[in-house]
């Protein structure tokens, strides 16, 4: 027995070995770095003047928030920022020193003086992304189309009640209060003083212009920060009663009062719904944050892939394409693999690029491809920082990293005997490009 058990020990010890000794091949390495990608979720920024700022970036930007902790690879002292740097500003340094970063944004600055309006356009070619997808809550300078392509946020949209009895923590109590200001700039951009009294016309008079705006827009998506406010559970789908259970509520609380923890729920489920159906109607995608989120209160358990199986089950919201955003960043990404089997769901590895380095993302990527690379997506989720971190070199080191991390699990799989080299290049420029221009409908 112990000598069975030190056998089985060892054999363990050297197949996990083999696998962490895999490296990319080269020339596949370099054909990945060709493709022209579709960044299927960003929080890019705009082009600002001198004092002018950007908080169009996020609905629920994590900047107002008590902070969390940041992961090894998050963090300022990750290499990959050196390498941004001298990829695209010409550092000549090893090292951080104040009087050196300081030469690194003033060249920065000069770059983004030179190019004007298009530099957002210029990042996107120093990082070979063809289109990128703004979850933002209104496009700005430098965001035109159709390189960038608006995701607007619609949160505020299932939140026309006092919310008060879900903001149980600062952070929701803060983002609750984004929500709202959200939702009144919604309702006024439909030409009302006040949401509806009923129901019904909210439905007609506020989420429908809202949507068929975004879509007039150029939207090919909506976005959903729910797990930031409340469980992904949605409740089971269309309860023979729901309609007049949320229309009774609505009407008590519209004006006026506080309504409990299950009413608001109530009301949230059944407009979640209907707003998903209605993307679907217009051709929206319905993009979904699953998994890790920033702060120190967010509520993990409730942010489980899985919490959307009564969603991505409804019968009546099958016209409507689902993506997992983050791909269920932490404990959830097995999840995400099977959940992608429902012919309606896809998933992306955005912010995962972010918190981890690619030998751990190569994993995720390598099981994902080994069941349904078809609804596989690249996305970076990059995001403004400080001008030595902004978007541009956040940007650079998760493209670099996505990248990497997919060439790796693919060379895994060549290796293993489960794909030859020209079918790796093929899923390659599936999950970078093709999976998106064919879900969004985009030009080639």
């Amino acid at each position: 027995m112990k000598m069975s058990t030190l056998l089985f020990t060892a054999i363990l010890f050297i197949d996990a070995a083999a696998h962490a000794q895999v490296a990319p091949d080269p020339v596949l390495s370099a054909e990945i770095n060709k493709i022209k990608a579709v960044d299927n979720h960003t929080h890019v920024s705009k082009v600002v003047v001198a004092g002018e700022s950007d908080r169009d970036f996020d609905a629920l930007p994590c900047d107002i928030i008590e902070g969390g902790s940041d992961t090894l690879a998050a963090r300022a002292d990750n290499p990959q920022f050196m390498q941004a740097w001298r990829s695209m500003y010409g550092y000549k340094y090893d090292d951080r020193a104040p009087e050196h970063i300081k030469e690194l944004v003033a060249t920065r600055e000069k770059v983004m003086q030179e190019q004007g309006d298009r530099f957002p356009a210029w990042v996107l070619d120093q990082l070979g992304i063809e289109y990128m997808l703004a979850n933002r809550v209104a496009m700005g300078r430098g965001l035109t189309p159709p390189r960038f392509l608006w995701v607007p946020f619609d949160d505020a949209l299932m939140s026309p009640l006092n919310s008060d009895s879900l903001a149980g923590t600062p952070d929701k109590k803060v983002f609750y209060g984004q929500e709202a200001k959200i939702l009144n700039t919604y309702v006024s951009q439909a030409g009302l003083a006040a949401i509806p009294a009923t129901l019904d016309d909210y439905i007609v008079k506020v989420i429908t212009p809202t949507l068929e705006a975004q879509k007039k827009a150029g939207a090919p998506a909506i976005k959903f920060e729910a797990a930031y406010l409340r469980p992904l559970n949605f409740g089971p789908p269309s309860p023979a009663d729901a309609q007049a259970k949320a229309q009774e509520i609505y009407g008590r609380y519209a004006k006026s009062g506080k309504a409990s923890r299950a009413e608001v729920l109530e009301v949230q489920n059944y407009l979640f719904r209907e707003i998903a159906s209605q993307a679907g109607r217009l051709g929206l995608a319905v993009h979904i944050h699953t998994g890790q989120g920033c702060g120190n209160y967010f509520d993990l358990a409730g942010s489980r892939p899985t919490e959307l199986e009564s969603i991505l089950d409804d019968p009546s919201l099958r016209k409507t394409n689902f993506v997992l955003l983050h791909g269920g960043a932490g404990p959830y990404t097995h999840e995400v693999a099977v959940l992608m089997s429902k012919p309606n769901v896809y998933a992306d590895f955005s912010e995962q690029d972010a918190l981890i380095p690619s030998r751990a993302l190569s994993a995720v990527i390598r099981e994902w491809l080994e069941w349904y690379p078809e609804k596989v997506l690249y996305g970076t989720d990059l995001a403004p920082g400080a001008p030595q971190q902004d978007w541009d070199v956040i940007g650079y080191s998760t493209n670099l990293t996505a990248r990497r991390a997919l060439a790796i699990a693919l060379t895994g799989m060549i290796n293993d005997g489960e794909i030859t080299g020209p079918r790796a290049l093929d899923l390659a420029r599936m999950v970078l490009r093709d999976n998106a221009m064919k879900l969004y409908g985009l030009k080639e």
